[in-house]
This record gives C-alpha cells, sequence and structure tokens, in this order.
C-alpha cells in the first residue's frame, strides 16, 4: 500500500535494505528432469536435429529470425548468443537426451532487481512435458533465490496464444498489452507483458512442486492434476 511522505504526496513502499543485485552468470542449474547448460558449440548440432526440420518451422513463426538451415549456420546462431555480453542463454537439455530447446535472460537490470526470460523455443519433443515446466522453474528459482531479483517478465507476441497460455499456467500475471511495439519479419506485434514478483514467487514455486512431483504422474506419464494457474486478469484477443 503506498504511504504519504512530507508533502502529502502518496509514495510506494520503502523496500528495506535493497541494494543492486549480481548478474545472471552461464552457470549450470539442474533439476530432476532437466538441465540448462550455459550455450556453447556442442550445442549446435542437437539444436539444429531437434528444432530445424522440415516439420519444426511452426516453431519458428514468432522469433524474429528463420530456422538455420544447416548445422554451421546454428553455430553461428549459437555464437552469436553465447557471445553476446548483455544476456545469458541456455540451452535446455531433459534428463538423458540432448540440448531440445532455448532460453535467455534478457533486459537484465540488477539495479532494480528485474529480468527477462526470453527467447523460450521448446522442440516438439520437449513441448507439454515435464522437462519443459522444470526449464521455466529453474530460471524462476535461479533469479529469485540466488539471484534476490524482485521481477521476472514474460513476453511474446499477442498472436501467440501457445505462449500466453503458457504464461499463465507457469504463474505469470498478464499485465497488458504494448500496442505497436515490434516490428518482426516485416509485420506489425504487439507484444503482451507477463510478470512474476518476489511476493509471488513462493505460491508460484509451490504449485511447480507439487505438479512435478514424481507422485503427480501415472506410470505412463499421465498428470493426475494440473498445474494450478493464479488467479488475475486474462489477455484479450
Amino acid at each position: 500500500m503506498p504511504t504519504t511522505n512530507d508533502h502529502g504526496q502518496q509514495v510506494g513502499d520503502e523496500v528495506a535494505g535493497w541494494s543492486p543485485r549480481d548478474l545472471p552468470r552461464p552457470t549450470l542449474l539442474e533439476g530432476r528432469y532437466v538441465r540448462l547448460e550455459p550455450l556453447g558449440g556442442s550445442h549446435a548440432e542437437p539444436l539444429h536435429a531437434s528444432l530445424c526440420g522440415p516439420e519444426d518451422a511452426p516453431l519458428w513463426t514468432y522469433r524474429t529470425a528463420e530456422p538455420p538451415t544447416d548445422v554451421a549456420e546454428m553455430a553461428r546462431l549459437v555464437a552469436a548468443h553465447a557471445g553476446d555480453t548483455d544476456t545469458v542463454t541456455w540451452a535446455i537439455v531433459p534428463e538423458g537426451r540432448s540440448a531440445e530447446g532455448l532460453a535467455t535472460f534478457m533486459r537484465i537490470d540488477p539495479d532494480h532487481g528485474q529480468v527477462e526470460v526470453a527467447g523460450v523455443l521448446f522442440a516438439r519433443t520437449l513441448q507439454r512435458t515435464r522437462a519443459a515446466t522444470e526449464a521455466i522453474h529453474l530460471f524462476l528459482r535461479y533469479a529469485f533465490e540466488d539471484l534476490g531479483y524482485r521481477r521476472v517478465e514474460w513476453k511474446c507476441d499477442s498472436l501467440n496464444e501457445p505462449s500466453r497460455r503458457a504464461a499463465q499456467r507457469l504463474g505469470f500475471t498478464y499485465e497488458g498489452r504494448f500496442r505497436q511495439h515490434l516490428v518482426v519479419k516485416g509485420r506489425n506485434r504487439d507484444t503482451d507483458w507477463f510478470s512474476v514478483t518476489d511476493t509471488e514467487w513462493p505460491e508460484v514455486r509451490a504449485a511447480h512442486e507439487a505438479w512435478l512431483d514424481p507422485a503427480n504422474f501415472e506410470a505412463d506419464g499421465t498428470q493426475r492434476a494440473p498445474l494450478a494457474r493464479r488467479p488475475g486478469p486474462t489477455p484479450g484477443p
């Protein structure tokens, strides 16, 4: 709740003991079903195999780049991500398999404790799996618990319905739509914004952990209970 200063103006609550946080580092993040490995050259071949087949073209519709045509082009894309000092990118590696996805921390603001998990790209074999859910859980856990950040953002094309649904399923709250935000591949992009804050994280974490518990799954992998979705506003059409 806002408070009133000596001038009779409303001001936000004091953030006691706040100091700038550390930058994220390319460090290994491990869960029960997945590892997030700092992106490197060894990931180029498996990423090309899992993300760039003829049937994978729809995965790239809402991305700024087209799918690499060969391993060498994927290697150049990997090198560009790995060499970008303003972001940190991880390869998503399900247990017992090779890299099947990517995600990046970008728009990193340690002074104010906020970061965006962006560029999330799951192979078709990774989508709708425990590994996919746990990957985002690991990103959030790293930001809130290891780095002490106050806010993690998720943004997507307003027409990217699977990404919008994923954000809300994972506990992000819809905050609004930035109209005519970007021009991507020559087309207008309106961008929907979502976030999780540090005060919401304990509830979100508990929901994730309950869903990810092996006891929540039948022997054939079918979930017994869905991941509880936090109440909140819903994106418009």
